[in-house]
């Protein structure tokens, strides 16, 4: 929908591009029910980690098809996808690298009746959606493993959180400067000065206060965040102007897909994991 057709519809999007009623209603939600999930029953966590990669791996896969007839191949990875996080719980990191291994050697088989038209293209994107999606997800859960998952989860999605809204609203009232003109026009390094700042400190406070770690291990931890929830926006960006496409779904409302929430968020699982894992080993 172009700005003329939103506005007509009651729906002006902000200088940021985004129908900014709708994302905090929505964004409150989906807070609400990790919130929820990791305060009632953790295990409830993993089964939001196991639906978002299904839709994910799901918006990923028609959006490469609709936009450039590339043909993931979208069973082995979803079943393969749903093995790596469900196992991730019992076995740790060995529980996501043979899953991931086997679900790659599948797609390369599953493709193979097809014929060779096409084959390495299709088999690469299927491999991609593997590793962008349920991999770094599962990360998500191995921080849920030790005694204090839940608030080491909490203090990643906060930290995602903070670098979101202090880059959003920084970009908006002093955004000037594009930081990636040719990938996203609206991300300034004004925004990115504000990620940082509010990325710093909310790591700072949250690994102080939910996991008794160090004030400076609190400023790495957000600091490294903000860099990977950064990177994972451009990469998503460039992923849809590649394929000329706004946004991956329609799922959520001021959003977009839910491709579009998770852009950020699956890289900066994995570094949260480690730095944690290095910084407050369980």
């Amino acid at each position: 929908m172009n700005d003329s057709a939103q506005e007509s519809a009651g729906r002006k999007p902000s200088r940021a591009g985004r129908n900014l009623p709708a994302a905090i209603g929505v964004g409150v939600l989906l807070g609400a029910a990790i919130l929820a999930s990791l305060l009632i029953e953790r295990h409830w966590f993993i089964a939001i980690v196991s639906i978002a990669m299904l839709i994910g791996s799901w918006e990923f896969s028609q959006a490469l098809r609709a936009a450039a007839g590339i043909r993931v191949q979208l069973i082995p990875v979803l079943v393969g996808g749903q093995a790596i996080v469900w196992l991730s719980w019992p076995f740790g990191v060995v529980g996501i690298v043979v899953p991931l291994v086997l679900t790659v050697l599948l797609c390369l088989l599953w493709r193979l009746p097809g014929g060779t038209d096409g084959y390495l293209r299709d088999v690469a994107a299927s491999a991609l959606a593997v590793v962008y999606l349920p991999l770094c997800g599962a990360f998500a859960v191995l921080l849920l493993l030790p005694e204090d998952g839940a608030n080491r989860v909490i203090a990643f999605m906060l930290g995602v959180v903070a670098s979101d809204v202090g880059g959003y609203a920084a970009g908006v009232l002093k955004g000037k400067h594009p930081m990636a003109p040719s990938i996203s026009p609206k991300k300034s390094w004004e925004g990115f000065a504000g990620s940082l700042i509010a990325g710093v400190g909310v790591g700072m406070l949250s690994v102080h206060f939910l996991l008794d770690g160090q004030v400076w291990q609190g400023a790495l931890f957000g600091a490294a965040i903000v860099l990977t929830a950064t990177l994972g926006d451009l990469v998503e960006s460039s992923i849809k102007r590649d394929l000329g496409i706004k946004d991956m779904g329609t799922l959520l409302p001021g959003h977009g897909g839910l491709m579009d929430r998770l852009d950020s968020m699956l890289p900066s699982a994995v570094v949260a994991w480690g730095m944690l894992a290095l910084f407050l080993p369980a």
